[in-house]
């Protein structure tokens, strides 16, 4: 492999957890690990796929799969889902879940391999997108306003993105919680505002407008007051 990628293992199963782990090092991965849904969450900016099992303690796989198709930076993040069920129903429901590969327990590491890779050269590109003067690379998780790098947090770059990845769309503040913090998040809507002071701080008071009685949203060129 020309360049490290990083797979996400979650798995609850200590023993299964470090036998994957070893074989994807083997094959020339590197691996991030995570016994919990929760856990796995704070690495998700990290990982090029994510190998997940369907039985979580906690929040499931199968929930925890449909909070990261919200994600706003890694929500396109190829998924291969591990299970002990091995019935038609529970492979359709997999993949109608989101997931991008199935694959049963036991299974044979050579192919668990051959199918990741397989999952590399179909995935998308990473983005990077611009919007008038801001320019946001999903995959460097950078900001530039002019070619000026914009120093930002983790959370307000997720915001930035996802705002980004839909300039002129309007989203309500319980929207961005969702999308942005996921739906786990106890705080309010406040910390939207906050979060939104602080980067109007960081890239300028014209490009996040606030919308009266609707929301938030990234300006583009030609956007006119509703």
């Amino acid at each position: 492999m020309s360049e490290t990628v990083n797979v996400l293992i979650v798995e609850d199963d200590a023993t299964v957890r470090e036998l994957l782990a070893l074989h994807l090092k083997r094959a020339g991965f590197h691996t991030l690990e995570a016994a919990t849904a929760e856990d796995a969450w704070d690495d998700l900016n990290q990982a090029d796929l994510v190998v997940l099992d369907r039985m979580l303690p906690g929040e499931s796989g199968d929930d925890f799969l449909k909070r990261l198709r919200m994600h706003p930076t890694q929500g396109d993040l190829p998924v291969l889902m591990l299970t002990a069920r091995a019935s038609e129903v529970d492979r359709v429901s997999g993949l109608d879940g989101g997931a991008d590969d199935y694959m049963v327990k036991p299974f044979s590491a050579p192919e668990l391999v051959a199918r990741l890779r397989a999952l590399l050269r179909r995935a998308p590109s990473k983005r990077k997108m611009t919007v008038g003067p801001l320019t946001v690379d999903v995959e460097e998780a950078t900001a530039e306003l002019d070619g000026v790098p914009v120093m930002l947090t983790r959370r307000e770059f997720e915001l930035l993105a996802f705002l980004a990845a839909s300039p002129g769309r309007v989203f309500s503040r319980t929207e961005l919680l969702d999308r942005v913090w996921g739906e786990s998040f106890l705080g309010t809507e406040r910390t939207v505002d906050q979060h939104v002071a602080q980067l109007r701080q960081r890239v300028g008071e014209g490009l996040i407008d606030t919308v009266r009685g609707r929301g938030y949203r990234l300006v583009q060129p030609g956007d006119t007051d509703d």
